[in-house]
């Protein structure tokens, strides 16, 4: 007797409504401006972005572990309450004070972060095993696009700052935060054991070759495949989140050097991050995810990160001149959000997919690192009126990180130590 499953397109429902909740971490820069006008310092607008890109990362980790024990739609509500919790922290007890936002915003709003993304990654993937880039690209372009919807909320569309200011901004984030997570991860449950999409056949029954598909943790941790992929993809994620904690503030003081006055500088500069990069960096998961289902995981990430590296470079001459800025946001946009289809899917292609939601927290570390290195970069040499060396550094490292990943092959699986 046939079982009865779930519509796996209520999967997309709910992965896509949790990812643009959680991509308002990269809204935090809509936030810079009021908080720079009210005193705080450049270096400080990017350690409150960095601590939640740490704590994602790491909590990440923690997730991926538990997942098992808990199921993933336990996990995805618990991102949404503390998620939530972390904004309406923030807000209440003032929205301008750097500890609060710091520890709310910052630290507990990027574990809830944590605790709920690799969920709609790894369900997707058991649900589609058919079309695993698409799937991770489509379930992960809520996170891009959700930058856009909270940056146009607070400023342009909503003009909640304005109107309410930063601490009810907060609060009212929070409770949608906590709302929106719940009712996706209503949705957010693994597929029956053996259950397989109709006409569907696995590549290995299908006589292709491929590497064992049970890599565990331990077993990845030995191979240095993973530290290609986590190097490249720190590379990579140091790139763009510096530019987009400066996405704000860098275009705002290039394009006022031009003799723009500050309202319409800041308008550009809000437009660029909110409309052209978001939206870049939400088609640019689907996009690159359907490409590398095409051409292959690492020739699409070398692809992605020779293009990238060399616009992060230029964008220190495009940021003065509107639509050159536009253009740059753009294409860095759609390059960064390639980040979180492909990352995900050749850590599966390597490692298999079996345990693909405890693997990609291990790899995802290079988030939190990219996390660290790209905003404190861009935020100390901001401070220091030397924005372009910022971008100099992270596009250069963006090519080396090329013939890192370049060198990537299968692993070979490496026995456990005797006793281990």
């Amino acid at each position: 007797m046939k079982t009865r499953t779930m519509d796996r397109r209520w999967v997309i429902f709910g992965a896509v409504l949790i990812q643009l909740c959680l991509g308002a971490i990269y809204a935090w820069s809509v936030f810079t401006s009021p908080l720079k006008d009210s005193g705080w310092s450049v270096a400080q607008t990017q350690y409150v972005f960095t601590a939640g890109l740490v704590s994602f990362a790491l909590v990440m980790i923690l997730a991926g572990r538990i997942m098992p024990r808990f199921g993933p739609r336990k996990l995805a509500i618990a991102g949404g309450v503390v998620l939530g919790a972390g904004y309406l922290f923030a807000g209440l007890l003032g929205g301008t004070g750097f500890w609060p936002v710091f520890l709310g915003v910052g630290v507990i709003g990027g574990t809830g972060i944590g605790l709920a993304y690799v969920v709609p990654i790894a369900v997707g993937m058991r649900w589609f095993p058919d079309k695993k880039g698409f799937i991770t690209g489509l379930a992960v372009a809520g996170f891009g696009f959700g930058a856009m919807l909270w940056v146009k909320l607070a400023g342009a569309w909503g003009h909640l700052i304005e109107g309410w200011g930063l601490d009810a901004t907060f609060m009212i984030y929070g409770v949608a935060f906590l709302v929106a997570v719940g009712v996706g991860g209503l949705w957010m449950v693994f597929p029956p054991e053996d259950w397989l999409p109709e006409g569907y056949v696995p590549p290995r029954a299908a006589g292709q070759a491929g590497i064992d598909d049970a890599f565990t943790s331990g077993e990845m941790l030995r191979t240095i495949q993973f530290y290609l992929i986590l190097m490249t993809f720190a590379v990579s994620a140091s790139a763009g989140l510096m530019t987009i904690g400066l996405m704000k503030l860098f275009p705002m003081q290039a394009l006022m050097e031009t003799g723009m006055d500050r309202a319409a500088a800041s308008a550009v500069a809000g437009t660029a991050m909110a409309v052209f990069f978001s939206l870049a960096n939400g088609i640019g998961r689907i996009a690159w995810g359907a490409l590398s289902d095409r051409i292959g995981r690492k020739v699409s990430i070398i692809i992605m990160m020779a293009s990238q590296g060399a616009v992060v470079i230029l964008f220190q001459w495009m940021a003065g001149q509107e639509y050159l800025l536009y253009l740059g946001a753009t294409i860095i946009g759609f390059n960064f959000g390639g980040n979180f289809a492909l990352f995900p899917t050749v850590t599966a292609d390597t490692f298999g997919a079996k345990h693909i939601g405890q693997n990609y927290g291990w790899v995802f570390l290079a988030y939190g690192i990219g996390g660290i290195i790209g905003p404190v970069l861009g935020g100390e040499l901001g401070d220091l009126n030397n924005y372009p060396l910022a971008f100099t550094i992270c596009g250069a490292m963006c090519f080396v990180a090329v013939g890192i990943i370049a060198a990537l092959e299968k692993p070979v699986r490496v026995p456990a130590p005797v006793g281990a």
